[in-house]
């Protein structure tokens, strides 16, 4: 091994963590091809929607989605690598799904887009504060251990169901059941014949244990699916076509290179201007919404993607834990900066994983095709959901295995857990998961005459996820 090699492993633990430098490239570019889809999907979202004063992100006339797509690639880059020099962890970083429908659709139809953009900033700065000031990180280490291993099973669920539906197989519908397999519980589509030949083949091929069954399941779906909709041509989902690809068609683009300088958007941001257009309240409610949610939404992820890794210890916690809650707090303050949402750290983080990533480096491969993705954003375009989707499974898949970890005969534990479990994916929240198994452990143990078993900032985290449910009737009340 060179001189430059060794320094790259010993700076980031390579060996230590039992993984090489090629595992970790193939972990990054895994993990890369698996969310790289936010780059699409985030100016879908937030680029075509208008604020209270009809305005686009951007120039204000028209949607901007080449440049919304350049500053989510250019955020999400910069931030996944460091994650990875900083972390030195293979979690990666983009735009956080969920976040950005509700800056999109809840505070920027009552402000501007520079206010709202402006509130994301400032609940990054705080979130940050919490790190600093060691509370975010005392929050983590109050967990019991079992509960950490229950976000981790119940995030596995989700990114499965994720998975499923981003692929068309499972679907919501409009009358009897929530949810149905396919197109009326037929498997009839050709995207869906690539996703379960794909899923099939990617399962298979992590069976048997071959290096980079992932990255491989991942390409070789992509090719399929090019190949299939070159001669089947499915098209694009609609109401009329049903059976179309799910996010984009796959195909080889007309136009492989194209540059939007993303810094513009660095300018698009008004922390304080939202206090002056809407009532203090709401705006502080708005504040706490993206807080709660990110503060515990990446909890439960480096829990979950930590302990697929290895790098969990017997009590749950990870290495350079602050390290990494801090950059992922810079998130949000940098994607209220650059106008592209608040970023935070991604659960597919997991695909890497599973393809054998270890450490920050992975993190700095997917961090660098990010940003090389800012180029080439018509190329990040091939890869259709149902090509990545399979990857999300099987990862989902490898994280739940951590349940048999879990005392099921013990119901003070069991319960909150399997309410932690089930109600990440039925309710499309990791946040909602991890705050009903708080709320039922605290209150099993109140019951059950157990308050001193209780960690005492446990009790500070009930009351926030009381005021997080509670929100509703807050707005009610006050009128807002």
């Amino acid at each position: 091994m060179s001189d430059t090699n060794s320094g790259i492993d010993r700076f980031f633990a390579i060996s230590a963590r039992g993984s090489t430098i090629s595992r970790e490239v193939r972990g990054g570019l895994a993990t890369f091809f698996t969310m790289a889809y936010i780059v699409v999907l985030n100016p879908i979202i937030i680029a075509t929607g208008k604020d209270v004063q009809h305005q686009f992100i951007g120039d204000g006339s028209t949607p901007n989605l080449p440049l919304v797509a350049a500053g989510t690639a250019f955020v999400a880059g910069v931030l996944t690598i460091l994650m990875g020099v900083i972390g030195r962890v293979p979690f990666a970083m983009a735009a956080g799904l969920g976040l950005n429908a509700f800056v999109t659709f809840n505070i920027a139809s009552v402000m501007s887009w520079e206010e709202a953009m402006g509130l994301v900033f400032l609940e990054g700065i705080i979130i940050g504060v919490l790190v600093l000031t060691g509370f975010r990180v005392a929050v983590f280490n109050a967990i019991p251990s079992q509960l950490k291993t229950a976000i981790s099973v119940g995030i596995g669920l989700f990114i499965a169901l994720i998975g499923f539906v981003d692929a068309g197989f499972v679907r919501r519908v409009a009358a009897g059941p929530p949810l149905e397999m396919g197109i009326h519980n037929t498997l009839t589509s050709w995207p869906i014949f690539v996703f379960v030949v794909g899923l099939l083949v990617t399962a298979a091929l992590v069976a048997r244990k071959v290096k980079g069954a992932i990255l491989i399941g991942i390409v070789g779906t992509t090719v399929l699916a090019i190949i299939v909709e070159s001669i089947a041509k499915a098209g694009q989902v609609s109401d009329t076509n049903p059976g179309g690809w799910m996010l984009n068609v796959p195909a080889l683009p007309d136009q492989i290179i194209g540059f939007h300088n993303p810094l513009v958007l660095f300018k698009e941001f008004d922390p304080f201007g939202a206090f002056s257009r809407v009532s203090v309240i709401l705006a502080v409610l708005f504040v706490f919404t993206l807080l709660i949610t990110d503060f515990f939404d990446t909890m439960g992820t480096i829990v979950g993607v930590g302990r697929q890794a290895g790098l969990v210890d017997a009590d749950g916690m990870l290495p350079r834990t602050r390290e990494i809650l801090l950059v992922d707090s810079l998130g949000a303050a940098a994607g209220g900066a650059g106008s592209v949402s608040s970023n935070t750290t991604y659960i597919e983080s997991a695909a890497g994983v599973g393809e054998g990533a270890r450490t920050g480096l992975a993190s700095v491969v997917t961090g660098l095709l990010f940003l090389v993705a800012i180029f080439f954003a018509p190329l990040v375009k091939i890869v259709p959901y149902e090509a990545a989707a399979p990857a999300l499974i099987v990862v989902g898949f490898l994280m739940m295995t951590s349940i048999r970890e879990i005392d099921f005969t013990d119901f003070e534990i069991a319960i909150p857990a399997f309410l932690t479990i089930v109600v990440m994916p039925f309710t499309y929240s990791i946040s909602n998961g991890i705050g009903a198994g708080f709320l039922s452990y605290v209150l099993i143990k109140i019951v059950k005459g157990k308050t001193r078993e209780i960690h005492p900032l446990l009790w500070v985290v009930a009351a926030l996820f009381v005021v997080y449910f509670a929100l509703g009737p807050i707005r009610v009340l006050f009128g807002v």
